[in-house]
């Protein structure tokens, strides 16, 4: 039952305050509406005594409505006579109330104003703050990394002494440990490569690089042994700093500027001695250079191709270039130093290149036959030349010849027809020449070319030497018209008779015996072999080997006797026949094959004939007995491949192929 009493009793209470509120809510919106115009609703709203008084208003009776305002009135009245007394009762604190107040005031704008500067400020401070903060948080992080860089003091000295550690190494050429030091310093470059610290250190390192790389490229251009080769492209390649081409051109400049130093440093005084020791030079160290190279790169094909499209460098016509540009760099200066003259040792300079080609032909590079054309060349430049200077000595002693004296041949004035003539067959010099001193000294300087010439005769030379010497003959001929000119109308029956006995020397003595001469240097037989044609056709291709005695004979024909021109054409030779091997007197020594023989024995046969003294007076000629039958194969011994290769350059290198000696 009491459960039952107390479930109404608390419905009722809820009941009621539901209902209180639903009469606050009304109350306020009727106070709203009646006092809207006299009060605000935000202002009675926020005045709760206000709200109470209307609220309390709004209940009352309207007998009390009616004595309200009088009520108000007598309240107003008795507060303002309240007040009047609390003024004229408490004044003096109403005066220092408003003093203070005064004083409240002017302190608030002092305030107010020094608030205002404050604002003002207050930006910049700010800012000021941050970069307190800023700092001290900078600060503080430097402590920190000052606290691990202490803590890490010995890793980072390490790091630090990698620029001096790898230029000692450098320097003391320990290239192995300055390589790995290169390769820790490139990691850390790509790890740490924002950091200035690891920069400096990579640029210190790339200087000692750089030395090292001028160092190992300086140890090419000394003259090192092939061990030591490898190892530097070793080096060279684990730097990493050149492609396999740009290697390769690398160490053959290097190698090229070590060759360069030594051949500089050969004196050139003497073309002879500069010559022979370039030939050594060259040959040792280019050999050399050409072995270390071949072992060091390979020139084989690739295993792999390049795709379609990428450029590709053909790395073995990088050292052909380089070996063809050191060939013809040495064929120049051989070619300078045989056009400045070294003597009589043609023959032997001759052996040596030979040899030098040789030699080369090992590692595929045989340069002999560019060797050919060049003493080609310097022979019948020098064989010209001395011809040249012949013909005008001989010009010289026309100039002052005169046909005064009867002609002494062999002690007797016997005319020319007693003095017995040079035999067929042989090389004895006509002694008839002995009376006309012009024509004897011009057949020894002629017969000097041709000794100098044999030193190195090779048979495609025949068709210059031929025409040379036709040249000098014209020439004299020339000479000896323009002497009969000019001393034709002074002449005796006796001086023209002498005139008459000197051309008839010239042209039946000295002629033919230098075409017999020309036989014994390029034997008809082995111009007929080199021209692959038989020894009777061989006429057919012009004057090879003798002179053309019509050509000569052609001017001389209008002031000589007919009968002897005749008999000149009667006994003309025909030199394209394969002339028999010549022999000389009993009292000479005999000819040996031309492969037995040498210089110094060529020179013996030369000195040991003793020089027949002309019985004229004032000729201060003599005739030498020349051993221009011996024909100097090689300067060493037979058989060597020196001597086999001057041999074959002997024989010629047109063998087979006429056009050249046409």
């Amino acid at each position: 039952m009491a459960a039952m009493v107390t479930v109404p009793s608390s419905t009722s209470a809820s009941a009621a305050a539901t209902a209180a509120a639903l009469g606050e809510v009304e109350d306020e919106g009727l106070l709203a509406s009646l006092f809207r115009d006299r009060f605000p609703e935000a202002q009675w709203r926020e005045r709760p005594d206000v709200g109470r008084y209307l609220r309390e208003l709004s209940g009352s009776g309207l007998e009390r409505l009616r004595r309200e305002p009088e009520r108000l009135a007598e309240e107003r009245a008795q507060l303002l006579q309240q007040t009047r007394d609390l003024a004229f009762a408490n004044y003096k604190t109403f005066i220092r109330g408003a003093e203070c107040t005064e004083r409240i005031h002017r302190l608030f704008g002092d305030v107010e104003a020094s608030l205002g500067r404050l604002l003002d400020r207050l930006p910049s401070f700010q800012q000021s703050c941050r970069n307190f903060v800023k700092e001290a948080e900078e600060i503080s992080s430097n402590r920190r990394m000052n606290t691990l860089t202490l803590n890490r003091h010995t890793e980072i000295l390490e790091i630090l002494e990698i620029p001096q550690l790898m230029d000692t190494c450098v320097r003391n050429s320990y290239y192995e440990e300055a390589l790995e030091l290169a390769a820790y310093v490139r990691r850390l470059e790509r790890k740490y490569f924002s950091i200035p610290v690891i920069q400096g250190i990579v640029n210190e390192v790339r200087r000692s690089m750089q030395l090292m790389l001028s160092q190992l490229i300086q140890q090419l251009r000394t003259n090192i042994q092939l061990p030591a080769c490898l190892r530097v492209i070793g080096f060279l390649r684990r730097m990493d700093i050149f492609t396999e081409a740009e290697l390769r051109v690398k160490f053959l400049q290097a190698r090229d500027a070590g060759l360069r130093s030594i051949l500089t440093a050969i004196p050139n005084d003497d073309p002879y001695f500069h010559i022979t020791k370039t030939i050594e030079a060259c040959r040792v160290h280019l050999f050399d250079i050409i072995t270390q190279y071949r072992a060091i790169f390979s020139d084989e094909d690739p295993l792999l191709y390049p795709a379609m499209g990428e450029h590709t460098i053909n790395e073995s016509a990088i050292f052909h270039g380089w070996v063809l540009q050191k060939v013809s760099q040495f064929l120049q200066v051989l070619e300078t130093d045989l056009h400045q003259g070294i003597g009589g040792r043609l023959d032997s300079l001759l052996g040596q290149c030979m040899y030098f080609g040789l030699s080369f032909s090992r590692v595929g590079a045989d340069f002999r036959g560019q060797l050919a054309p060049v003493f080609q060349r310097v022979a019948i430049s020098t064989f010209q030349k001395a011809i040249q200077e012949a013909v005008e000595k001989f010009q010289d002693e026309m100039n002052s010849y005169t046909l005064i004296s009867a002609p002494a041949i062999l002690g007797s004035s016997n005319l020319p027809a007693a003095v017995p003539v040079t035999q067929p067959g042989t090389l004895q010099p006509p002694m008839v020449l002995l009376d006309f001193p012009p024509l004897a000294c011009f057949l020894n300087n002629i017969l000097v070319a041709f000794n100098d010439l044999r030193l190195c005769c090779p048979i495609a030379l025949v068709q210059d030497v031929t025409g040379a010497l036709e040249d000098a003959l014209a020439k004299v001929t020339k000479v000896i018209m323009a002497f009969h000119r000019a001393e034709e109308a002074a002449f005796s029956s006796g001086e023209q008779e002498l005139f008459f006995q000197f051309c008839t020397v010239f042209l039946e003595d000295l002629v033919p015996y230098l075409n017999r001469c020309l036989q014994v240097l390029f034997p008809p037989d082995q111009i007929a072999q080199a021209l692959g044609i038989p020894p009777s056709q061989l006429s057919k291709y012009g004057n090879l080997g003798h002179v053309n005695i019509g050509v000569v004979q052609e001017p001389l024909a209008s002031i000589l006797p007919k009968k002897d021109t005749v008999c000149l054409d009667e006994e003309a030779p025909a030199p394209y026949l394969p002339a028999p091997a010549p022999e000389l007197p009993s009292e000479e020594p005999g000819l040996e094959p031309a492969t037995a023989a040498s210089p110094e024995q060529g020179q013996e046969q030369v000195e040991s004939a003793e020089p027949l003294q002309a019985d004229v007076p004032g000729a201060d000629t003599y005739l030498d007995i020349p051993s221009v039958g011996v024909r100097v194969a090689s300067t060493g011994k037979t058989g060597s491949p020196r001597g086999e290769a001057a041999e074959a350059f002997m024989r010629g290198n047109s063998r087979g192929n006429p056009q050249p000696l046409m």
